[in-house]
Protein backbone atom coordinates (compact mmCIF):
# COMPACT_ATOMS: atom_id res chain seq x y z
CA UNK A 1 0.00 0.00 0.00
CA UNK A 2 2.89 2.40 0.77
CA UNK A 3 4.45 2.39 -2.72
CA UNK A 4 1.02 2.78 -4.32
CA UNK A 5 0.20 5.82 -2.19
CA UNK A 6 3.65 7.33 -2.79
CA UNK A 7 3.14 6.75 -6.51
CA UNK A 8 -0.37 8.24 -6.57
CA UNK A 9 0.49 11.42 -4.67
CA UNK A 10 3.13 12.32 -7.28
CA UNK A 11 1.47 10.81 -10.34
CA UNK A 12 0.79 13.34 -13.11
CA UNK A 13 -2.84 14.40 -12.83
CA UNK A 14 -3.77 12.02 -10.02
CA UNK A 15 -1.29 13.67 -7.65
CA UNK A 16 -3.32 16.85 -7.75
CA UNK A 17 -6.17 14.92 -6.10
CA UNK A 18 -4.33 12.53 -3.73
CA UNK A 19 -2.88 14.15 -0.63
CA UNK A 20 0.45 13.13 0.88
CA UNK A 21 -1.32 13.16 4.24
CA UNK A 22 -2.84 9.80 3.32
CA UNK A 23 0.61 8.26 2.85
CA UNK A 24 1.84 9.86 6.07
CA UNK A 25 -1.16 8.54 8.00
CA UNK A 26 -0.87 5.02 6.63
CA UNK A 27 2.90 4.97 7.23
CA UNK A 28 2.45 6.21 10.79
CA UNK A 29 -0.22 3.62 11.56
CA UNK A 30 1.91 0.82 10.08
CA UNK A 31 4.85 1.96 12.18
CA UNK A 32 3.04 2.66 15.47
CA UNK A 33 1.08 -0.58 15.31
CA UNK A 34 4.35 -2.41 14.57
CA UNK A 35 2.96 -3.83 11.35
CA UNK A 36 6.01 -2.57 9.47
CA UNK A 37 9.35 -1.04 10.38
CA UNK A 38 10.82 2.14 8.93
CA UNK A 39 13.33 -0.07 7.12
CA UNK A 40 10.36 -1.60 5.28
CA UNK A 41 8.20 1.51 4.83
CA UNK A 42 10.79 4.00 3.59
CA UNK A 43 12.31 2.03 0.68
CA UNK A 44 8.79 1.26 -0.55
CA UNK A 45 7.82 4.93 -0.36
CA UNK A 46 11.05 5.86 -2.19
CA UNK A 47 10.29 3.35 -4.94
CA UNK A 48 6.73 4.58 -5.46
CA UNK A 49 7.85 8.22 -5.58
CA UNK A 50 10.78 7.49 -7.91
CA UNK A 51 8.64 5.53 -10.38
CA UNK A 52 5.95 8.20 -10.38
CA UNK A 53 8.46 11.00 -10.98
CA UNK A 54 9.95 9.08 -13.89
CA UNK A 55 6.51 8.42 -15.36
CA UNK A 56 5.89 12.18 -15.29
CA UNK A 57 9.30 12.94 -16.79
CA UNK A 58 8.88 10.51 -19.68
CA UNK A 59 5.31 11.62 -20.32
CA UNK A 60 6.68 15.16 -20.57
CA UNK A 61 9.38 14.07 -23.00
CA UNK A 62 6.82 12.17 -25.06
CA UNK A 63 4.27 15.00 -25.22
CA UNK A 64 6.89 17.72 -25.48
CA UNK A 65 5.63 21.20 -26.37
CA UNK A 66 2.25 19.72 -27.44
CA UNK A 67 1.55 19.17 -23.73
CA UNK A 68 0.50 22.81 -23.24
CA UNK A 69 -2.37 22.34 -25.68
CA UNK A 70 -3.88 19.25 -24.01
CA UNK A 71 -7.15 19.41 -22.08
CA UNK A 72 -5.26 18.34 -18.95
CA UNK A 73 -2.87 21.31 -19.23
CA UNK A 74 -5.61 23.81 -20.05
CA UNK A 75 -7.53 22.89 -16.88
CA UNK A 76 -4.43 23.22 -14.70
CA UNK A 77 -2.74 26.19 -16.32
CA UNK A 78 -2.08 27.99 -13.00
CA UNK A 79 -0.22 25.03 -11.48
CA UNK A 80 1.66 24.42 -14.71
CA UNK A 81 2.77 28.05 -14.86
CA UNK A 82 3.98 27.82 -11.25
CA UNK A 83 5.87 24.64 -12.11
CA UNK A 84 7.46 26.20 -15.21
CA UNK A 85 8.51 29.31 -13.29
CA UNK A 86 10.04 27.10 -10.62
CA UNK A 87 11.97 25.08 -13.25
CA UNK A 88 13.16 28.23 -15.03
CA UNK A 89 14.41 29.72 -11.79
CA UNK A 90 16.11 26.67 -10.27
CA UNK A 91 16.99 24.37 -13.20
CA UNK A 92 17.86 20.81 -12.16
CA UNK A 93 17.45 21.74 -8.49
CA UNK A 94 13.76 22.21 -9.27
CA UNK A 95 13.41 18.42 -9.23
CA UNK A 96 14.35 18.33 -5.54
CA UNK A 97 12.31 21.42 -4.72
CA UNK A 98 9.33 20.16 -6.68
CA UNK A 99 9.37 16.87 -4.79
CA UNK A 100 9.14 18.78 -1.50
CA UNK A 101 6.39 21.22 -2.55
CA UNK A 102 2.99 19.56 -2.62
CA UNK A 103 1.43 22.17 -4.91
CA UNK A 104 3.70 21.25 -7.83
CA UNK A 105 4.93 17.75 -6.90
CA UNK A 106 3.05 15.96 -9.67
CA UNK A 107 3.71 18.65 -12.31
CA UNK A 108 7.45 19.40 -12.02
CA UNK A 109 8.79 16.07 -13.36
CA UNK A 110 6.51 16.36 -16.39
CA UNK A 111 7.54 19.97 -16.99
CA UNK A 112 11.22 19.00 -16.69
CA UNK A 113 10.56 16.34 -19.33
CA UNK A 114 8.81 18.87 -21.58
CA UNK A 115 11.82 21.16 -21.22
CA UNK A 116 14.02 18.47 -22.80
CA UNK A 117 16.28 17.99 -19.77
CA UNK A 118 18.86 15.22 -19.85
CA UNK A 119 17.61 11.82 -18.67
CA UNK A 120 20.71 11.16 -16.58
CA UNK A 121 20.60 14.59 -14.92
CA UNK A 122 16.94 14.09 -14.10
CA UNK A 123 17.56 10.61 -12.67
CA UNK A 124 20.44 11.80 -10.49
CA UNK A 125 18.44 14.81 -9.29
CA UNK A 126 15.42 12.59 -8.64
CA UNK A 127 17.43 10.08 -6.60
CA UNK A 128 18.58 12.98 -4.43
CA UNK A 129 15.07 14.47 -4.27
CA UNK A 130 13.38 11.17 -3.38
CA UNK A 131 16.07 10.45 -0.78
CA UNK A 132 15.47 13.79 0.94
CA UNK A 133 11.70 13.33 0.72
CA UNK A 134 11.94 9.77 2.11
CA UNK A 135 14.10 10.95 5.01
CA UNK A 136 11.51 13.64 5.75
CA UNK A 137 8.74 11.05 5.68
CA UNK A 138 10.71 8.92 8.15
CA UNK A 139 11.24 11.87 10.48
CA UNK A 140 7.55 12.75 10.35
CA UNK A 141 6.52 9.15 11.07
CA UNK A 142 8.87 8.98 14.06
CA UNK A 143 7.71 12.41 15.24
CA UNK A 144 4.04 11.47 14.97
CA UNK A 145 4.75 8.18 16.73
CA UNK A 146 6.07 10.15 19.71
CA UNK A 147 2.72 11.97 19.90
CA UNK A 148 0.92 8.65 20.27
CA UNK A 149 3.39 7.07 22.73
Amino acid sequence: MVPVLAFLEACPGVGLLVSGVILLTVSTVLYTEQIATLAQILPLAFLGAFISDHLGFYLGRWFGPKFHHTAFAMKRIDKIQKGEAFISKYGTLSVAGGRLLTAVRSIVPMMVGVSGASRIKFTIADILACSIWTAGLGLLVIGLDNLFS
